[in-house]
């Protein structure tokens, strides 16, 4: 068994300027931004030309990033990175980006996703002779880069990308460059903008709404991005590509303002709420969404039924989300602390709950405890994502399989757990209709479907699927 496999995995957001005298300033914006991604570590390293610089931390943007610490980062580029840590992953030294200087000059990295073959080529390094700092997989193609006998930097970073399995958006900077990578499967969003000379990169368009950029493209799966003083050109470093953005993202992940593939994410929960009311449809008094990711598909589950929206329920906005929380006691708590039912809404009616997922069913078995005992005489829970049977190997939290409610209970028997008066689940192909897609191709549906885009390593396999 490998349990450090579990500490890998990390949703996280990732953010970059190039060309920018504020490139320090316009990463926090756009790391406040991007703060729903991850919220127990950030990171920005600024270059000036010469030197590279960072500073990073255990917590939020607003709490890292004082007015002392901004000081320190002065230069015209920039890479930051939010993150949080799954259970053995924490820690300050698995921050990013993580940050390293050889006679061959810096390198500063910052990722999202997570690699499938990370232990495989650990192994391998090691054997090598490299040791590594941290327990991120993110820390393996630095190794590789530095190991690699082309002699530019350019072909150093194509032909490690190339030895790479799994999700990963990179943002690669050096002294003069900053380098953007996307997978060949383009699992992670990754998005391109400008503002005015300078380029900008981030996980989400709603980074570049915030410092005034103005977004020019989606970066595609196996392209290696490279802007420096010269401009910006684009390599391949993965012939075969094949798209399989994941489907998590318009569900839970992204910020409702932001698009992904030229799909706005909230007009995307929207049609899978108008979705759920064709396949679920239910006599009821109210619908309510549990804030915020369901608020876009309870609304389009009231337009489509006629029943009428109301905010049942009310989040605590100190409180993070409970599903990024690093432990089920942490997990079980913040439900707690984080929702309350208003009973002028809710008592004496039958209520819609909407919610985008069920992975453990501890959040959901307690928003309905919260409904029912502020007076709701019945509720019905409908779900904008199919059942979650299988882990993600790409960066999201869903745990081993024994963790995952759906991976050995029928949608009855979830039912029973969560204690609610009916259950009902989006179809996959309900779901694909929402985003506008006639099949499942060029998507991610692997948690749900157990089909995955990429080889999936035995050592992985040994750790997820332990029972």
């Amino acid at each position: 068994m490998l349990p450090e496999i579990k500490g890998l995995n990390e949703e996280c957001g990732i953010f970059g300027v190039f060309g920018h005298q504020d490139a320090a300033q316009l990463t926090y914006y756009g790391l406040h931004s991007l703060q729903h991604r991850g919220q127990e570590g950030t990171g920005i390293v600024v270059s000036d030309g010469k030197t590279l610089k960072g500073v990073k931390g255990e917590g939020l943007v607003a709490e890292i990033f004082t007015a002392d610490a901004m000081k320190e980062l002065t230069g015209s580029a920039a890479i930051g990175h939010v993150r949080y840590a799954t259970a053995g992953g924490g820690g300050y030294e698995n921050v990013q980006p993580l940050l390293f200087h050889s006679q061959k000059g810096s390198l500063a990295l910052a990722h999202n996703g997570n690699l499938v073959n990370a232990n495989y080529l650990k192994y391998q390094l090691e054997a090598q002779g490299s040791i590594f700092q941290t327990s991120s997989d993110t820390e393996v193609l630095a190794h590789l880069i530095r190991r690699s006998g082309f002699p530019q930097l350019k072909d150093q970073v194509k032909n490690s990308l190339s030895m790479l399995k799994g999700a990963y958006a990179y943002l690669i900077m050096t002294e003069t460059e900053l380098m953007v990578a996307l997978d060949p499967h383009g699992l992670r969003p990754l998005s391109l903008g400008c503002l005015g000379d300078a380029y900008v990169v981030a996980s989400e368009t709603c980074a570049f709404d915030v410092v005034g950029a103005e977004y020019i493209r989606d970066i595609m799966p196996g392209e290696l991005v490279i802007i420096n003083e010269n401009g910006i050109t684009s390599e391949r470093f993965a012939i075969s590509t094949t798209k399989a953005i994941c489907t998590m993202e318009y569900i839970y992940f992204s910020r409702p303002d932001s698009n992904i593939q030229g799909i706005n994410v909230h007009t995307a929960r929207k049609n899978m709420g108008k979705q759920l009311a064709v396949e679920a449809p239910i006599e009821a008094d109210v619908v309510t969404g549990v804030p915020d990711s369901s608020i876009s598909a309870a609304i389009g589950y009231a337009e489509a039924t006629g029943i009428p929206y109301e905010m049942g329920l009310i989040k605590n906005k100190y409180v993070g989300r409970t599903f990024i929380q690093p432990s089920q006691t942490l997990r079980e708590q913040g439900v707690k602390m984080k929702l309350s039912a208003v009973r002028g809404v809710v008592e004496g009616k039958r209520v819609v709950m909407v919610d985008d997922s069920i992975v453990r069913g501890t959040t959901s078995r307690r928003i309905v405890n919260l409904l029912k005992e502020a007076g709701a005489t019945e509720v019905h829970v409908v779900i904008s994502s199919p059942p979650i049977k299988n882990p993600c190997f790409y960066g999201i939290d869903t745990s081993t399989k024994e963790e995952l409610i759906a991976s050995d209970k029928n949608v009855e028997q979830i039912r029973e757990a969560i204690g609610a008066d009916s259950l009902t689940f989006i179809s996959v192909d309900g779901m694909m209709k929402a985003l506008g897609q006639e099949g499942t191709n060029g998507y991610c549906l692997g948690c749900f479907t157990g089909n995955y885009p990429t080889e999936i390593y035995p050592d992985t396999l040994q750790y997820y699927y332990q029972k």
